[in-house]
């Protein structure tokens, strides 16, 4: 039996078609500097391309630090796209496990350390897979779409958190939700020895945590599950093809369900995850906008194709260059810039297909349904017999 050429291998190939999604958002994303602002369009491209570089290494660790919501959602959205369904919900999953990781955090003091921050994160994941139970309970039993759901339940998380933070832990004086309690921030574990900057005799240290180690956690463990354990061939067989599952003996609405409740899990993992992390960290505003991380987390999935080792790389990657962008700000370019280079890319990645066809076509001169195409054995001891 032939080996098959690493170059034609499934990986290889959803890899560079993501490569070339990103490469294609990038040329039309100079263009747009070019339009804008021509003199400094090539030093605004620089700023893109060295991302949290340029500010150094706290400029790096920030980098981590925005990428671990978005690896979290990604990872939601990723898990529900494998198992059929399309969470498009992560921005109320999100939102709702970030209140309910802030209301421990600020409420129940009596936690030592580091239990307090243990059972926020807990809390806070476990709201955000609650949120997610009801859009996934009328999929599997009433066969309510789930986007229709999801795209309601965004909004009403949106506001009965805003109604929530103003009743229990708003800051009236700087219009955000309360600091947390000391014993509720993460740890830095040992991060904040490397992602900082020098300044005079003292250190500016990043907002990284070790947060950032719980999503790659996270990442690993969603891998196992989907391609090391029986439960996670069933939700992927559920997801295929859900009247074959029954008939194959898997309860397909309970592989519903979980799965819902699981993405709903990651995505308040996220959000906890990021309000976790002190006076220098993130509080939510109540305002009338749903959560950037929570949508982020679709582009995240796309580029990763949906598999949780791809979207650690891709939500490293949109991180770095939001915050390049964030510098590029230096040259007077409006911040919207850099979001409309992600938007191309994001656009480009849903052609990710496309790109696959096309380089398959290239290595081999035959489109992917020929090779997928059954092909006949050849007995090479019996014609060698007849010669």
């Amino acid at each position: 039996m032939k080996k098959e050429s690493i170059f034609l291998s499934k990986g290889f190939v959803n890899a560079t078609a993501s490569v070339i999604a990103i490469l294609v958002g990038i040329v039309f994303g100079f263009v747009i500097l070019l339009i804008s602002n021509p003199s400094e369009a090539i030093a605004g491209l620089g700023y893109i391309f060295r991302g949290g570089f340029s500010g150094g290494a706290k400029g790096m660790g920030q980098v981590l630090y925005f990428s671990t919501p978005i690896i979290l959602t990604g990872l939601s959205v990723g898990f529900a796209f494998k198992t059929g369904l399309f969470n498009i919900g992560a921005p109320g999953q999100f939102l709702t496990g970030a209140f309910v990781a802030i209301l421990v955090g600020v409420k129940w003091t009596f936690l030592p350390a580091p239990f307090h921050w243990i059972v926020a994160v807990i809390c806070g994941t476990l709201a955000g897979g609650v949120w997610a139970l009801v859009p996934g309970f009328f999929k599997a039993y009433l066969n309510v779409n789930e986007v229709i759901s999801c795209i309601m339940f965004n909004y009403i998380g949106l506001y009965g958190v805003n109604f929530l933070v103003k009743k229990n832990i708003y800051d009236s004086l700087k219009a955000l939700s309360q600091n947390v309690a000391t014993t509720a921030v993460l740890p830095k574990a040992g991060l904040d020895n490397i992602f900082f900057n020098t300044v005079g005799n003292t250190k500016d240290i990043s907002t990284l945590n070790g947060g950032f180690y719980i999503a790659i956690a996270a990442a690993v463990v969603i891998y196992i599950v989907l391609n090391k354990t029986t439960f996670g061939y069933e939700l992927k067989a559920c997801g295929y093809n859900r009247f074959a599952s029954r008939y194959a003996g898997i309860n397909e609405k309970r592989s519903i369900v979980l799965s819902m409740f699981i993405s709903g899990m990651l995505s308040g993992m996220g959000g906890a995850l990021l309000y976790l992390s002190g006076a220098s960290g993130r509080r939510i505003k109540v305002v009338d906008v749903l959560a950037a991380e929570g949508f982020s987390g679709i582009p995240v999935a796309l580029l990763g194709l949906s598999n949780p080792i791809g979207i650690v790389f891709a939500g490293l990657f949109i991180s770095y260059i939001t915050i390049g962008g964030d510098y590029m700000q230096r040259l007077d370019f409006v911040p919207e810039i850099i979001d409309i280079i992600i938007a191309v890319i994001i656009y480009f990645s849903a052609f990710s297909l496309l790109f696959r066809n096309v380089i398959i076509k290239i290595l081999t001169g035959k489109s992917d349904k020929e090779l997928a195409a059954p092909v006949a054995v050849v007995d090479d001891s019996a014609a060698s017999e007849e010669k």
